[in-house]
């Protein structure tokens, strides 16, 4: 995915939030909100997936190929494990 898609997932999300923000505010029925935020969890995984696959790709790739693999499939892991909490 490359920076542009990004960016308009991003502001789709961003949307997607004021609007679930509003529904609260208008004591909207709460299977709908959380119908809208499972939604948005979604499209953060779906972003956060392509981010890692964007790194592993050009950061890490070329940080094997330098000789400097180990620390960068650290950190690489170290996402990993936060991102699937």
């Amino acid at each position: 995915m490359e920076k542009d898609d990004i960016l308009k997932r991003l502001k789709k999300i961003e949307g997607q939030v004021r609007g679930v923000h509003k529904m609260v505010e208008e004591d909207r029925y709460c299977v709908d909100i959380l119908i809208q935020l499972a939604a948005i969890r979604s499209a953060t995984n779906r972003v956060g997936i392509a981010l890692l696959e964007r790194h592993t790709q050009g950061c890490v790739r070329g940080a094997i190929q330098s000789g400097d693999g180990d620390k960068a499939i650290e950190e690489l892991m170290e996402v990993v494990r936060s991102f699937v909490k």
